[in-house]
């Protein structure tokens, strides 16, 4: 239960739209820009914004040459490290749609619920489907196949899985990425999601 006065601490675990990836140049987009810092300021000094964004995360998949990636195997010592948290926005599942993966939506699903099972307990749960992917635009053009239709159907999949576990759904897939890489987002984009979970946070 909240005390009175309390701030309400808030834990932004997700990927590099998290992070605030520049899609223009790969650079951080600075913190009036990013979703995160736009949301702290909609929220006010009552609320505390704690971003834990990373390049590349996954929800529990590792990369050949990128260590540090998997969104499982850093969440429970984040928590920890954090604590304590009243709510936690996992906003996860882009990555696991690269081709190399050759993951389903249903197998990312399954990941996701892996990470809400290690949440649970610890803080609320805001559950948020993946802003869309324009497939074979850029740098991703060729790691990218079949994720366009893959986010898709991950947001109806989520929306069920926050259902069954009681979970705040917040479904980003209709935000279109930059069409410079079809991936990352624009700032008119970070704007945007920052209004859509400031409603979804009682406030």
């Amino acid at each position: 239960m909240t005390q009175a006065n309390e701030t309400i601490r808030i834990l932004c675990f997700g990927d590099s739209n998290t992070w605030g990836y520049s899609p223009k140049d790969g650079s951080r987009y600075p913190s009036h820009v990013r979703w995160t810092g736009v949301l702290q300021s909609l929220l006010g000094s009552n609320f505390q914004i704690i971003e834990e964004g990373l390049n590349g995360r996954t929800t529990n998949l590792d990369y050949v040459d990128r260590i540090g990636r998997n969104g499982r195997i850093y969440l429970e010592p984040c928590l920890d490290s954090h604590a304590p948290l009243h709510y936690v926005i996992l906003n996860l599942g882009a990555n696991d749609t690269k081709t190399a993966f050759a993951r389903s939506a249903e197998e990312i699903c399954a990941a996701t619920k892996s990470l809400i099972q290690i949440i649970q307990g610890k803080a609320k749960i805001i559950l948020v489907a993946p802003t869309a992917i324009q497939e074979g635009v850029g740098i991703y053009k060729d790691q990218l196949n079949g994720a366009t239709q893959k986010i898709a159907t991950l947001a109806t999949l989520h929306q069920a899985l926050a259902l069954q576990y009681g979970l705040t759904f917040v479904n980003l897939s209709h935000i279109e990425p930059s069409p410079l890489d079809g991936v990352h987002l624009s700032e008119e984009a970070h704007h945007q999601i920052a209004q859509i979970l400031y409603k979804a946070i009682p406030h």
